[in-house]
C-alpha cells in the first residue's frame, strides 16, 4: 500500500541512537535519556527486540533517542538477524550514535568487531562505558581505548552517574538541521493493535506502515515492548502501537512477559482507537473475549481485524462469519473487518472504519440536541413505573468523549431497569450514527427538596 510516511529521521529533532551488545544498559539509558519507565528493563541479555523510540528535553532543547537490540555477536537463529537489522537501520538513520560497552564485561572481540562496522556508517559517535559503579572509572576506560573511538565516558545508567555529561556531549556533536515538520507526539489518531500472540499484529503494523518497522517471526511472543511509531498517511498523522500479545494467565511466566502484558494494557488506555486482531483460522477464545472486555471497559473506540483471511473456503468463510455473530454479539456498535495482514487485503480500508470510530467518539453534540433526542426516545418508549409512579428523565448532555459520556438527570433514575438503560444507549448511537464508539451512560437522580419534612 501506498504512504506518504514520515519517518522519524526525517524530524526536526536531532536523533541519538544507543547502540552495543546486548545486556549492556541500553535500555536503562533510554530511560534515563528520556526520564521515563518506557523501555523494559531487565537482567538478562534480548528483552529489547524491536526499536523504541522517545523523546527528551536537556536545557530546553528537545531531542529524540532510539533504543535498539542488542548487535554484534553471531546470529544464533534468524530472529537474532532481524533484532539486529533493526539496529542497524537506527543506526543508519539517526544524527549521533551512543556506543556503549560494559565496563564489567571488559573489551570483547564482538565489540571490536562492532566499532569496525560503525565506522562505516560515518556517523558521529561518542563512546560510553557503563557500569562502572563500584569501580575506579580511569582503570575501568582504560582498555576502551584501543578502539579509537575518542575518549570514553564512564557512566553508571541505573545510578544515572554520568549520564547527563554524557547526553550534552552527545547534542553538542548534533548538527542542526534544515527545517521540517515535526512530530507532535500529542497530535493524530493514537491506533493499538491488540490481540492474542501470534495472530498476525506487528505483519498488520509493517503493512499498514510500508515498510518493515518491526519485527516479525513465526514464534509467539516476539514482541514485548509496545513500540509507538509516528507516521503521516494522506496529510493525516497517526501514531500505531504495536504491542504484546496477551496471554491467559496461566501461562504467563515470571519476568518479561508479566511486564509485557503491563506494557499492553497501557497502551490500550493511552489510545484512541484499538483495533483488535483475531486469527480467522481459530475460534474466538475466552481470553480473546477477557481482551475485548478490558478494550470495552477502558471505552476506547473499537475497530476489529479478522487477520489470515486469504485462501480459506467459501464454507470456512461462512462458518467463521456465523461464529463472529454470535460470539461478539455484545459489541455490535464495532466495525468487523476482514484482511489479509500478510498479503495486504482489506488493509488500506482499515483507515476508513478508524476515522469513523474516531468521530463517533469525539463527535459534539449540544445539550439542546440531547435534550430533544431523549423526549424522542420516551415519546417512543416510556420508562416503566415504579411504585405506581413514573421515573422521570428531564434531560441530557455529554459529559465527555472518547468514550462519549451520556448523562441523564430526573428523578428514581438509579431504579431504571438495564433494558430501558440499553434501549436508551441504542436508541442515541443509532440517531447519532456513532458506530465504532461505546456509549457510556450515567444517571443523576434530583434530591428531593422535601425528602426531610415531617409530612
Amino acid at each position: 500500500m501506498n504512504n506518504n510516511t514520515m519517518k522519524i529521521s526525517d524530524a526536526l529533532l536531532p536523533v541519538i541512537a544507543i547502540v552495543g551488545r546486548p545486556n549492556v544498559g541500553k535500555s536503562t539509558l533510554f530511560n534515563c535519556f528520556t526520564k521515563s519507565r518506557d523501555a523494559l528493563v531487565a537482567d538478562w541479555a534480548g528483552v529489547t527486540r524491536d526499536r523504541q523510540w522517545g523523546e527528551g528535553v536537556l536545557h530546553g532543547r528537545p531531542f529524540i533517542v532510539v533504543d535498539t537490540g542488542g548487535i554484534g555477536e553471531a546470529a544464533e537463529n534468524d530472529l537474532d538477524a532481524l533484532m539486529a537489522g533493526q539496529s542497524w537501520q537506527a543506526a543508519k538513520d539517526a544524527d549521533m550514535i551512543v556506543f556503549l560497552l560494559d565496563a564489567r564485561a571488559g573489551l570483547t572481540a564482538a565489540d571490536e568487531e562492532l566499532a569496525k562496522r560503525l565506522r562505516t556508517l560515518q556517523k558521529p559517535m561518542i563512546l560510553a562505558i557503563n557500569k562502572t559503579d563500584g569501580l575506579d572509572a580511569d582503570v575501568a576506560i582504560l582498555d576502551f581505548h584501543r578502539l579509537g573511538l575518542g575518549a570514553p565516558s564512564a557512566i553508571a545508567a541505573s545510578h544515572r552517574r554520568g549520564v547527563l555529561q554524557l547526553l550534552e556531549a552527545a547534542l553538542g556533536c548534533c548538527h542542526p538541521k534544515e527545517e521540517r515538520e515535526a512530530f507532535d507526539k500529542d497530535a493524530g489518531i493514537k491506533i493499538a493493535i491488540v490481540g492474542k500472540p501470534n495472530v498476525g499484529k506487528s505483519t498488520l503494523v509493517n503493512r499498514m506502515l510500508g515498510e518493515d518497522r518491526v519485527i516479525v517471526f513465526d514464534q509467539p511472543g516476539t514482541t514485548r515492548d509496545s513500540i509507538f511509531v509516528p507516521f503521516v498517511r494522506h496529510d493525516k498523522q497517526y501514531t500505531l502501537i504495536d504491542t504484546a500479545g496477551v496471554r491467559r494467565r496461566s501461562r504467563v511466566g515470571v519476568g518479561v512477559e508479566k511486564f509485557s502484558i503491563i506494557k499492553t494494557l497501557q497502551a490500550v488506555e493511552a489510545s484512541n482507537v484499538v483495533i483488535f486482531v483475531i486469527d480467522a483460522r481459530e475460534n474466538i477464545s475466552e481470553q480473546d473475549l477477557k481482551l475485548l472486555g478490558f478494550v470495552l471497559r477502558t471505552g476506547k473506540a473499537l475497530v476489529i481485524a479478522v487477520n489470515k483471511w486469504d485462501g480459506m473456503s467459501t464454507e470456512e468463510r461462512t462458518h467463521v462469519k456465523e461464529t463472529l455473530a454470535r460470539r461478539l454479539d455484545f459489541i455490535d456498535f464495532a466495525r468487523i473487518h476482514f484482511i489479509s495482514a500478510l498479503h495486504g487485503t482489506g488493509v488500506g480500508d482499515l483507515f476508513q472504519f478508524i476515522e469513523e470510530a474516531y468521530l463517533s467518539a469525539t463527535k459534539p453534540v449540544s445539550t439542546s440536541k440531547t435534550t430533544k433526542l431523549l423526549a424522542a426516545a420516551i415519546e417512543k418508549h416510556q420508562p416503566p413505573l415504579v411504585n405506581g409512579r413514573r421515573i422521570k428523565m428531564r434531560y441530557a448532555h455529554l459529559g465527555g468523549h472518547n468514550p462519549p459520556i451520556l448523562v441523564i438527570h430526573g428523578n428514581q433514575l438509579e431504579k431504571l431497569p438495564d433494558a430501558y438503560r440499553r434501549y436508551i444507549v441504542k436508541f442515541f448511537r443509532d440517531q447519532l450514527k456513532m458506530i465504532g464508539t461505546p456509549i457510556r451512560l450515567e444517571l443523576k437522580t434530583s434530591d428531593n427538596p422535601f425528602a426531610k419534612s415531617k409530612r
